[in-house]
């Protein structure tokens, strides 16, 4: 007998042999220790198999465990229990008068499992959101707690982990002090003659979408630190009115517009926590290559746009900085991200998918873990050159290959 639970937007199913969801501590080191194949569901922000732990094994949600966020005023820094999600994160260190650095477009995700894919929100200065972390607290496979500190050689390796080292219970991030943000937005941006660079840094977070039907940005977003310089954007016309990254969606679901202040956690993301984020309707893509090829690699997507945008429903460009993390995919190279998000057909969205890579093969990129890709596990492993590294320290940590599944072994060439 199986059982099984959807993505979040319900159109990936993993199977598992049982789904638990344990409301603490002790009932989640009891799971993990009497069954031998372990996979954690966060959020279920995912659009692949990389949660499922197949039909001999169990998918445990952190959903009923303890909300744990514990703010250290004094060091800046927050503990936050490894079910919690950015939207009650945010809320509460806000209400400590400190902030994060970043957050994604949308705060609807779990904070261990953002963190465990290398997700990443926008600016040429922002790393992905592991760069926060300070410290990993991992439930092993025998059932002990290991904290990894970044003093630890083993913690490049311990944030963007997708799930193969042990179960995230706590992580500890750094705070910053409040700040406020001013988010504007724009439309018709070209392509044709861009300078990526001042565009990317026009700002702490830039934001460029586009639906590849023709040439160029129908909107870009802006959101401007009050404490930092800004220029302005003279590269586009201002929005007249409030906009939805996504054709046809409600633009009431979007964080305020119009350089209307407010606080870091109401601005960073795209959207409101309170709604259904992007279209829901939707599958996903991302690919992340090194910042130098951005105008190359969108002039070449351009190329293409007849293969993508009949199954697009919009493309999103952000720039991430380079961080440490072994299997980043802005590990060792300041990045452009190009995220798809595209309509809820997969035998249609395939060939699209495949003509992306084709396209961005020669730039090196490489693929989000939690979304849509076909790259072959051979090239993945090329693109990463600290992948014996981590390989040795799951192996380190789960011997067993309790935390597996078959997605995780074809990134590790097991």
């Amino acid at each position: 007998m199986t059982a099984s639970v959807t993505n979040w937007a319900g159109n990936i199913r993993f199977v598992a042999r049982e789904v638990l969801r344990p409301d603490g501590e002790e009932a989640l080191r009891k799971a993990v220790a009497r069954n031998d194949r372990v996979r954690v569901l966060g959020s279920g922000h995912s659009f692949n198999r990389i949660a499922e732990p197949g039909e001999e094994g169990v998918l445990l949600s952190l959903e009923a465990l303890p909300q744990v966020i514990e703010v250290d005023g004094e060091r800046r820094t927050v503990r936050v229990g490894g079910g919690v999600r950015y939207a009650e994160l945010a809320r509460r260190v806000h209400e400590s008068g400190l902030a994060l650095p970043n957050m994604a477009s949308l705060p609807h995700i779990s904070v261990a499992g953002s963190v465990a894919t290398g997700t990443h929100g926008s600016g040429v200065g922002n790393g992905p959101l592991a760069e926060a972390v300070r410290e990993v607290e991992l439930l092993t496979a025998d059932g002990s707690l290991v904290r990894i500190g970044r003093e630890d050689a083993r913690f490049p390796g311990a944030v963007t982990s997708l799930g193969a080292l042990g179960i995230v219970v706590a992580l500890t991030l750094d705070l910053a002090p409040g700040y406020g943000v001013e988010q504007y937005t724009f439309t018709e941006l070209p392509l044709e003659g861009l300078d990526f660079e001042a565009v990317a840094g026009a700002a702490y977070s830039v934001s460029l979408f586009t639906d590849w039907r023709a040439p160029g940005f129908r909107q870009v977003w802006v959101k401007r630190r009050t404490d930092q310089p800004y220029a302005g954007f003279p590269w586009a016309a201002p929005a007249t009115a409030k906009l939805h990254p996504v054709p046809g969606m409600p633009a009431e679901n979007c964080t305020e517009q119009f350089g209307v202040p407010g606080p870091w956690h109401e601005r960073l993301p795209h959207f409101k926590a309170e709604f259904t984020p992007s279209s829901g309707d939707e599958l996903q893509s991302e690919y992340l290559l090194p910042r130098e090829h951005a105008l190359a690699a969108l002039t070449a997507l351009g190329d293409i746009r007849e293969a993508v945008s009949p199954v697009l429903q919009i493309c999103e460009v952000r720039t991430v900085a380079a961080d440490r993390q072994w299997l980043s995919p802005a590990y060792g190279r300041d990045s452009v991200a190009v995220h798809f998000t595209w309509i809820d057909d997969t035998d249609a969205v395939l060939p699209a998918v495949r003509a992306v890579e084709s396209v961005l093969d020669g730039f090196g990129a490489r693929p989000h873990w939690g979304k849509v890709f076909t790259t072959a596990p051979a090239t993945l492993r090329e693109r990463y050159p600290r992948l014996a590294e981590f390989r040795a320290l799951a192996q380190e940590l789960d011997p067993a290959g309790k935390f597996t599944n078959a997605f995780v072994r074809d990134v590790l060439g097991e």
